[in-house]
């Protein structure tokens, strides 16, 4: 188009979001003086209020020569620089004003006519690819919304252990969770687990198993394969095309002690000062994939200043390594944890996270969903 700078605005028009502006050869600086332009002076503005009709756009040739400019809108364009601007809007058929785009010159011009065919053309296109997006955004967001309602708004407070966790929902929303519940005699409940498939029946069952796994918890927690076992019982009987991976433990903080029973579940890792290594649990089948399962529990004796972490596969799967390397990957992260951070099951959350997805791929776009709980214990 013949401009060293512009900006694109995306403001959906019904008013639902996300709303956001990038500036192409502008500081952030500069558009936060952009956004003090009153609307129904800038071309963007009054595109994005519906006050400019049609799919055409709007050209301003020389705007320091226009006689009832803005007086606020010639004081940003002198100090910034611009003489002249050309704005396009972003819109389709089915989703209607979408946002705008605008091109800034530095002397006075206007594009040729055929310029302006060819960026509307691009325009065209570029609407239907964000409406796309739009609506993916807006997908992957209420996932993540419903899945987070479904999870412990927060984490109880028992003596002897402090407690973290961290969960990622993929853009279609999935099946993991955690859940830490307070039990009678000071102990405490702790679960991981997944259910295959994604989207909101994935959601929806896994809530239902997690609620179900509390009770069955309150009642017989003390013997997680108990808890397991009738977890799968109620999986086959009410949802007989799903299977789930779980695993349970009964925490004893003062003891520092967790009995565990897995489900086809991967090992918890037991980080401390003088070891890190995985937890032997038996291999057993996940839930609903056997006539009868059940599987012998293991006991997890911890030192104090230890920390176990509980973890879905989601976690191994975004490195998009091969199983080995993957845990390998993993054990190298929590054996890496700083001795100063070690005593804050937070931070050590947060270092297995990014060490072992680092570069963006602990972010909530991921396809895996990811879960992982510290339990430290003092």
């Amino acid at each position: 188009m013949g401009a060293r700078r512009g900006f694109v605005v995306l403001e959906p028009g019904d008013g639902l979001g996300p709303d956001t502006t990038v500036g192409l050869g502008l500081t952030r600086s500069d558009l936060g003086q952009l956004e003090t332009v009153p609307r129904a002076s800038a071309a963007h503005g009054r595109i994005l209020e519906g006050l400019a009709d049609g799919e055409g756009g709007i050209a301003q040739p020389d705007l320091l020569a226009e006689q009832d400019l803005d007086p606020r809108h010639r004081e940003v364009a002198v100090r910034l620089g611009y003489a002249a601007g050309y704005t396009l809007p972003l819109r389709t058929d089915d989703a209607g004003r979408l946002g705008a785009v605008v091109w800034l010159y530095d002397e006075p011009a206007e594009p040729r006519e055929a310029r302006r065919h060819l960026v509307g053309l691009y325009a065209r296109y570029a609407g239907e690819h964000l409406a796309r997006l739009l609506e993916v955004e807006r997908t992957r967001a209420c996932m993540t919304t419903m899945s987070e309602e479904l999870l412990p708004p927060r984490l109880p407070r028992v003596p002897g252990v402090q407690l973290a966790a961290r969960h990622r929902t993929g853009p279609r929303g999935g099946g993991d969770w955690y859940d830490a519940l307070p039990l009678p005699d000071a102990a405490l409940g702790l679960a991981v687990g997944s259910v295959t498939g994604s989207g909101p029946s994935a959601v929806a069952a896994m809530g239902r198993l997690r609620a179900s796994l509390r009770a069955y918890a309150v009642m017989e927690g003390e013997d997680p394969v108990a808890v397991l076992s009738d977890l799968e019982l109620l999986l086959r009987l009410t949802e007989p095309a799903r299977s789930a991976t779980a695993l349970f433990g009964y925490c004893e903080p003062a003891l520092r002690r967790i009995t565990l029973a897995g489900a086809g579940h991967t090992p918890p890792l037991l980080v401390g000062e003088r070891r890190t290594e995985f937890v032997e649990t038996s291999v057993s089948a996940p839930l609903g994939m056997l006539a009868c399962w059940e599987a012998p529990s293991v006991e997890v004796q911890a030192e104090r200043g230890e920390t176990v972490l509980l973890y879905t596969d989601g976690l191994l799967h975004r490195t998009g390594d091969a199983s080995d390397r993957a845990f390998a990957r993993l054990h190298a992260a929590a054996a890496g944890v700083p001795r100063a951070e070690r005593r804050d099951p937070e931070a050590v959350a947060e270092h297995v996270l990014r060490t072992v997805l680092p570069d963006g791929l602990d972010a909530s776009d991921g396809e895996e969903d990811v879960v992982l709980l510290a339990v430290r214990f003092d």
